[in-house]
């Protein structure tokens, strides 16, 4: 078959296999690790190429953008410390412990490729877990944390990675060298980041029709990362500061129109590029495995295994010592967490160490090494089985871990978002209060409804209206949004809140312009 028929294949393939993974509630990127693995053992499969420097661009830049948009400011300074701590120390022992397996195993491996493989398993795809921990009732703050941490932790993870590669190009590097370049390299990209998504915003208030919008974005978003690569910067940090800017600017600038077929076109661009990167990766392993001969196979494998073991280790060792670590310092009175951030629990902590599966980034960061670079293929064969192992092992074993150890949650956007519809509904009333005309009364009389829905069933989202659109409901709307755009700046409601109303108001808007 030709590339064209493979690729529609490889996707009508996945579709089902994500069904299926959300029927028995587990991460899609299992399945699909799994194919990946069968696509390696098909005779007549497709052997595919793609630059090596394209890969981070390609399958990171919209996957991060598409995570950081989401994610929320409020939350991640409550939960600074845990963030911060899964984010640096977690993912530096995680680097480190790998790196001293890997020499230990292969003494002839140089320290700087040792370095680099550990980085590349280091950083764990926290959205594989939140696909399971959605599904069940898990605190809130858990969901944050390890939101935040896949959010921060490919930047700490890759900083480290690069480092390494560009030892072992450069056959040595000192630290009091480096350290003035990774500083402004840091400042740097906050500031670049910032000062692009300002300049895509000003392109995008501009843009009137959905497809030229939607290009624009993704264009915006590659030019980001290529533009931060090219003048020495971090693209990933980049990137998160360029989403979350523009997170905070977008909702008032974009319409419903737009916002609408975006948010569905990234969703489904970053299925696809999670299809692609677990089966590319898949070919890549063909002609590794092929070339190898029964005793190094079997020499691989215990390597790749060895990393698998000391990557789940390591987190669990990790998380369970910050946390009683913490838990005793609460106890001896050294440490006084706020209220919005409580101390770590067991449960909570078991529940994280074992929410470690690698995906996406792990796969494009192996993919990336150069050709030349030493060990390239124990290591990309080894990034896959780690990918693999933790999808697998702690895919299919988070949900009925977490039912068992029966956490709770008291659902506090739920809370929020009730909150929120009863101001925001208020706002409509009183934005047309004084319109004497019968068409506005219609509308009092729907939006009195909609506050005592809101007041009556508070997890009841509100559907759009039969009534025919009019400038009327469209300027009641407009004062809605811009008080619920108020609650999210003084920050009464938080991000995740924010957007259920946001969507809500959506389809009232579309209503209302049909």
């Amino acid at each position: 078959m030709s590339t064209f028929e493979w690729i529609i294949v490889l996707l009508l393939v996945a579709i089902p296999l994500s069904a299926v993974a959300r029927r028995i509630n587990v991460p899609y990127p299992t399945f699909l690790a799994v194919g990946g693995v069968l696509l390696t053992f098909l005779p007549a499969g497709p052997s595919w190429t793609l630059e090596p420097s394209l890969a981070l661009a390609l399958f990171v830049a919209p996957v991060l953008l598409d995570a950081a948009f989401d994610t929320s400011v409020r939350d991640l300074r409550n939960n600074w410390l845990p963030v911060s701590m899964l984010v640096l120390a977690a993912v530096g022992t995680t680097t480190t412990a790998v790196a001293l397996v890997a020499h230990w195993l292969k003494p002839d491996m140089p320290w700087a490729a040792a370095v680099a493989l550990g980085a590349i398993v280091a950083p764990p795809d926290a959205a594989a877990a939140v696909t399971v921990l959605r599904q069940v009732n898990l605190p809130y703050r858990l969901l944050k944390i390890l939101e935040g941490e896949s959010l921060l932790n490919d930047a700490s993870a890759l900083l480290i990675y690069r480092i390494a590669v560009g030892a072992v190009a450069v056959d040595h590097l000192k630290l009091r060298e480096l350290a003035p370049s990774l500083v402004l390299a840091v400042i740097g990209s906050l500031i670049a980041g910032y000062l692009f998504a300002r300049l895509s915003m000003l392109l995008m208030r501009r843009m009137t029709y959905a497809p030229s919008a939607i290009i624009t974005q993704f264009g915006g978003t590659f030019m980001a990362w290529i533009i931060a690569e090219r003048i020495g910067l971090s693209g990933i940090l980049t990137i998160v500061v360029y989403a979350i800017t523009m997170a905070r600017t977008a909702p008032a600038l974009m319409p419903a129109r737009l916002r609408v077929p975006s948010y569905a076109v990234w969703e489904t661009v970053v299925f696809v590029l999670n299809v692609l990167a677990f089966m590319l990766i898949g070919m890549q392993l063909k002609p590794v495995w092929a070339g190898l001969d029964e005793i190094v196979r079997v020499q691989y494998c215990a390597f790749a295994a060895s990393v698998l073991a000391t990557v789940v280790l390591a987190r669990i060792g990790w998380v369970m010592s910050y946390g009683a670590v913490v838990r005793r310092l609460v106890a001896w009175g050294l440490f006084h967490p706020r209220r919005a951030a409580p101390p770590p629990t067991v449960k909570g902590g078991i529940i994280v160490s074992w929410c470690g599966m690698r995906g996406i980034v792990t796969l494009a960061a192996a993919f990336a090494l150069p050709e030349d670079f030493p060990y390239r293929d124990l290591i990309v064969l080894t990034a896959f089985s780690v990918v693999l192992g933790t999808l697998v092992i702690q895919g299919l074993t988070l949900r009925p871990l977490i039912l068992a150890l029966r956490l709770k949650d008291d659902d506090p956007v739920a809370t929020e978002a009730a909150r929120a519809r009863t101001i925001v509904f208020r706002a409509a009333l009183e934005e047309i209060d004084s319109d004497p005309s019968e068409e506005a009364e219609i509308l009092r009389l729907e939006y009195r409804a909609l506050l005592m829905r809101a007041d009556t069933d508070p997890s009841g989202g509100v559907t759009s209206s039969e009534l025919p659109a009019d400038p009327l409901r469209r300027r009641a709307i407009s004062a809605a949004r811009q008080s619920l755009l108020s609650l999210r700046e003084s920050e009464e409601i938080g991000d995740d809140a924010f957007h259920l109303i946001e969507e809500e108001l959506d389809r009232a808007e579309l209503s209302a312009q049909a």
